[in-house]
């Protein structure tokens, strides 16, 4: 005779003053505890990676003025526009790569505004199409 055998077929105790806890609710109880909150997204920041900024060189630089002067003499301007986007947490950045009608080559402010609302640096423009 076993330590328990006067139990083990014993039905199992349900409580009168308190409702059962539904599936969901227990296996809750028993979920994966996050020791370290915002590890994860640590290690995914660390691991992204970015670019420098190439430079453009005097024939670059005026390559991409005289595609600035077309789209200023022409009617309903449509471009290509490719500019390098710092990034905030990191060293380095992007190139973002956006197409549309140009509302507004604004000069003082050094941008030019798409219709859709798109704001694009004169100064980092790499490439006009």
């Amino acid at each position: 005779m076993g330590k328990y055998d006067d139990i083990l077929h014993l039905p199992r105790h349900v409580s009168e003053k308190r409702l059962p806890m539904c599936r969901a609710d227990r296996a809750a109880q028993f979920s994966p505890f996050a020791a370290l909150s915002g590890y994860d997204d640590t290690i995914q920041e660390a691991g992204r990676l970015t670019r420098s900024s190439m430079e453009l060189g005097e024939d670059g630089i005026a390559l991409v003025e005289e595609k600035l002067q077309q789209l200023a003499r022409q009617q309903r301007p449509y471009g290509e526009f490719t500019w390098f986007v710092v990034d905030s947490k990191k060293s380095g950045g992007d190139y973002v790569s956006a197409g549309g009608y140009v509302k507004k080559i604004d000069t003082y402010d050094r941008r030019i505004l798409l219709e859709d609302g798109t704001a694009i640096p004169l100064d980092s423009i790499c490439y006009i199409e």
